[in-house]
This record gives C-alpha cells, sequence and structure tokens, in this order.
C-alpha cells in the first residue's frame, strides 16, 4: 500500500509510531461475564446517585438545526444504563493485505448505521441487537483512504479524501487529489471532486474538515474548499509566504497557517468565511512555538506546543479573535493527547485532533496524565473556565479506572470511564460541570484480549451517538500465530432495554 511520499519519508514516520507506542498504557482487564455486569451496573446506579437519586430521561432544549449544518447531538439517557452489545465486527482476509497494519481511519454513526473506513472501501453496518455485523452497503473507493474528518450533517453526511490508483504506466508517486462526500444512511456517493493543484497532497499532511455547508481540505501547499450540495468548488488558496497547513470545522471554519519555512517558520490562525474563503481575522502565535492544534473553533481555542511539539498551553479567544485566557498544561499534570494518533505520525490530518479534551460552550475540559500510585485515582478531568482560564470543578478517575472526555451534550460532558481491574464495568456517564452531578449513561464490558487497544483514544474511535457508545480501531494487525483468522475491528453498546 503507498501513500505518495518517497518510502524513506514513510518509513520515517512508522519508526516513530513505533518509538511512541512503546510509551502506549497497556490494562489490564478480566472477563466480566454478562450477568456480573447487571449486578455491577445496579450496584453502580446506586453508587453514583445515592439514596433518592433522580436522573432525567430528557434531552435539555435544543434549537432544531438545519440540515447542512454540523450535527451536535443531544443525547437521550437510556431507560436502562445496562449495556448490550449492538455491533460486532471482525476484518477478514488480513493475511493477504500488502502492508501491516491495515490502516482503519473514519468511524461514524447515525440512528440506523455504524460506518467504518478500511484501506480502500468504507461500510455501514445495520445497528441491531439482532445481527451485530450486518453489512447495510460498501463504498468501494478509487483508492486508500487519505483523510477522514469526524464531522457529520444534522441530515447524517460526511467527507473523505482518496488517494486515487496512479495511471498504469505512471512513475510518479499517487497524491491524496479526490473528495468524496457520502450519504451515511445509505450509502451513496453524493459527488465527488478532483482537488486542484494538489500535487504534493499526502496522507502525512492532508487535513479534511466540514462548517455549514462547506468541505474544506488543506496539504500545507494549497487548500480548496466545496459546496456541500453539489461538490461545487468555492474558493482555492493562491501561493502566499503564509500557507494553508490545516483547517478546524463544526460552528466556524479556522485556518492554520505556516509562515516560513524550518526553524524560522511562524504560525497564524485565522476565521474564515466558509463561502469565500476571506479571512475574517486573524490571531498571530507567539514564535517560538513548534505545533499548533486547533480542537475547537467556536468558540476559538489553541493548543500549542512552545518550544516543542507537545502542548504546553492552550489559548482561547473571543469572537473577535482576542486573547482571553492562556490554560497551562503544567508540564507533566495535563494531557490534552493533540496529534498522538498513529504514533504521532500526522497520518490522515492532525490538526482538528485532541482526545484528551473537549471544548464547550463555557469551558475547556482536560484529561490529566495518568498517575502511577495504584491506590490513586487513575487520573481525572478537570473544567476550565473558557474566559479566565480558571478551574472550575474536578470529575475524578478511580484507581485502575481512567476516564477520559468524548464529547459535549448539550452543556454536560460525556465521559468514558475504563475499568482495568476484575471489579466494576467500563461506563459512560454524563457530569454536569456546574452542579458536578455524573448520570449513568451505559455500563458495559469490552473484550479482555482487545480492551486495551479499544480503550486507549490514541489507538481507537470512541464516539456516543443517539444512545450508544462505538469503539473502532485505527489499525488492524492479524494474529501472528492464527494470521487467517479474522481480527475485531470495532464494537458498538446500546442499551439492553
Amino acid at each position: 500500500m503507498s501513500f505518495g511520499p518517497p518510502p524513506s519519508v514513510y518509513t520515517q514516520s512508522a519508526v516513530a509510531a513505533d518509538n511512541t507506542r512503546t510509551r502506549h498504557r497497556r490494562r489490564l482487564l478480566a472477563v466480566v461475564t454478562g450477568l456480573v455486569v447487571v449486578v455491577l451496573a445496579v450496584g453502580g446506579w446506586l453508587l453514583w446517585h445515592g439514596p433518592g437519586g433522580q436522573t432525567s430521561n430528557t434531552r435539555p432544549a435544543v434549537a432544531r438545526q438545519a440540515p447542512d449544518e454540523i450535527r451536535e447531538t443531544v443525547e437521550k439517557v437510556p431507560r436502562s444504563p445496562e449495556g448490550a452489545v449492538v455491533i460486532d465486527h471482525n476484518e477478514k482476509n488480513l493475511e493477504k493485505n500488502d502492508a501491516d497494519p491495515r490502516y482503519a481511519p473514519g468511524t461514524w454513526a447515525t440512528r440506523k448505521i455504524f460506518a467504518k473506513g478500511v484501506a480502500h472501501t468504507i461500510t455501514g453496518f445495520k445497528i441491531d441487537d439482532g445481527n451485530m455485523d450486518e453489512t447495510a452497503w460498501t463504498i468501494q473507493l478509487d483508492g486508500h483512504i487519505c483523510a477522514t474528518t469526524p464531522h457529520v450533517t444534522a441530515d447524517g453526511r460526511t467527507a473523505v479524501v482518496v488517494q486515487p490508483t496512479k495511471p498504469k504506466g505512471s512513475t510518479s508517486s499517487g497524491v491524496c487529489d479526490e473528495v468524496l462526500f457520502f450519504d451515511i444512511d445509505t450509502g451513496k456517493k453524493l459527488w465527488q471532486a478532483k482537488m486542484p493543484n494538489a500535487t504534493h497532497a499526502y496522507v502525512t499532511n492532508i487535513n479534511l474538515t466540514m462548517t455549514r455547508g462547506t468541505v474544506a481540505i488543506a496539504w500545507g501547499e494549497g487548500s480548496v474548499a466545496y459546496d456541500m450540495k453539489a461538490g461545487k468548488q468555492l474558493w482555492k488558496s493562491s501561493v502566499s509566504t503564509c500557507m494553508d497547513k490545516g483547517f478546524a470545522g463544526g460552528r466556524a471554519l479556522l485556518a492554520l497557517r505556516q509562515c516560513g519555512q524550518a526553524s524560522d517558520r511562524t504560525f497564524e490562525v485565522q476565521k474564515v468565511e466558509p463561502r469565500t474563503g476571506r479571512p475574517e481575522w486573524t490571531y498571530k502565535v507567539d514564535k517560538g512555538v513548534q505545533a499548533v492544534y486547533l480542537p475547537s473553533s467556536d468558540p476559538p481555542v489553541i493548543a500549542v506546543g512552545a518550544g516543542d511539539i507537545t502542548v504546553t498551553d492552550l489559548i482561547t479567544l473571543d469572537g473577535h479573535g482576542n486573547r482571553l485566557a492562556t490554560i497551562t498544561m503544567h508540564g507533566e499534570a495535563y494531557d490534552p493527547m493533540c496529534g498522538q494518533r498513529y504514533g504521532a505520525s500526522s497520518y490522515f490530518g492532525d490538526v482538528e485532533y485532541c482526545d484528551g479534551m473537549v471544548v464547550g460552550r463555557n469551558e475547556v475540559f482536560v484529561a490529566s496524565k495518568d498517575e502511577t500510585e495504584i491506590d490513586q485515582a487513575s487520573n481525572w478531568i478537570m473544567a476550565f473556565d473558557i474566559r479566565t482560564g480558571k478551574t472550575i470543578r474536578k470529575f475524578e478517575g478511580r484507581a485502575l479506572q481512567p476516564v477520559y472526555p468524548l464529547r459535549m451534550s448539550g452543556d454536560q460532558l460525556l465521559v468514558y470511564r475504563n475499568t482495568a481491574d476484575d471489579i466494576g464495568p467500563s461506563a459512560v456517564v454524563l457530569w454536569n460541570p456546574r452542579t458536578g452531578k455524573s448520570t449513568p449513561f451505559l455500563f458495559f464490558a469490552l473484550p479482555s484480549d482487545d480492551d486495551s487497544a479499544l480503550s486507549d483514544p490514541e489507538d481507537s474511535d470512541i464516539i456516543v451517538e443517539q444512545g450508544r457508545v462505538f469503539f473502532a480501531k485505527r489499525e488492524l494487525t492479524p494474529d501472528a500465530k492464527y494470521p487467517k483468522n479474522a481480527v475485531l475491528g470495532a464494537i458498538g453498546i446500546g442499551s439492553a432495554e
């Protein structure tokens, strides 16, 4: 499998990935039987609520979204938190793969369909309690996936960038110059377009995002935006001293721009009008910053690595691009996990991905790094005020039960609590940062052989949608002893009721 750049570049990225993987947390999980999960679910409910505890089974009021807005689902708490498997997908024929591992970028879900990208295909699976691996549709792409976006429109559409197979007899490397827009529920290709002047767009530098009505792609030496409705090109960047390195989408569109080269490079962040590409304001990042990520476009939040690629500070801005606050990560205290996917290799786009943090309307939530003491909480999540940068409230993990922020559900935070002991189940909970109260969402156990990879946000996509939580590996490797055996690629948990 080739992604376009010269072999030496790919090899160096792979070595970096291997070195980083040695730092990954390895966790133990004993097999939890269905009966134990049921019993513990009840126990967990009582532990959370205590005597007289009450929960709400209704969604907070939310404005109705237009079809081409980026989806912001407010979850309804399931009738029962007891988990039941609704997706159990095993990837076959890995021994026939021409590369190890087989990359599996892109995970999406709607009320009806769970969709997963693997190599040069996207497959939709019916979410059904009876048949947990029934294929609804398959999109055969023109080549391998180069970039994905977690964003989905309110009516269930999303996009990928593809590296088409290079023409027979061509001596040039294939490039990532095709964007495809598709419907998740039906698997229908809505449109595809060839990106202009993308002769240096590779899996290592391309970035894809979406905002209302617009799909935007950048690859460091160019950028382009398309209308969602028909794939019409809206604008493209021109040659400049500062080039679009990547975008952040969602409620708005931010552009990360790199100016200069190598040791002389600087960065700036622009808010961009999605339909015209016109900058509305520019924030210049301080010199000396080596890495910049855009975990949120609205409210604007920038993650920067001062003097190194590791994130040292979060910068919050107001609606005009003026700095509000600087939130320091305090060295070893917090880990926003920016740019850490695929062994920090920048594969498939990394500008928006900070898997250890979530940005709400009024708070920034960041996970702490793991504690080493066995009798202490594994880690915690801290809520910071977006205007002042001050701490608001802490969500504590438990011993051998680390916690990770997943996404906002209205004004509450969805949290994944993993378990590395043989006592309690894993869980997803809703946490209210204003009151500090937690509401059980789902209790479940993951397969013990795959728990370490599935539970690590650096290794797997973890998404919550329509009352279910899905875990999907980003890399699939055949079993060394039994290479022909299918490998668990994704699992989904819904309510047993």
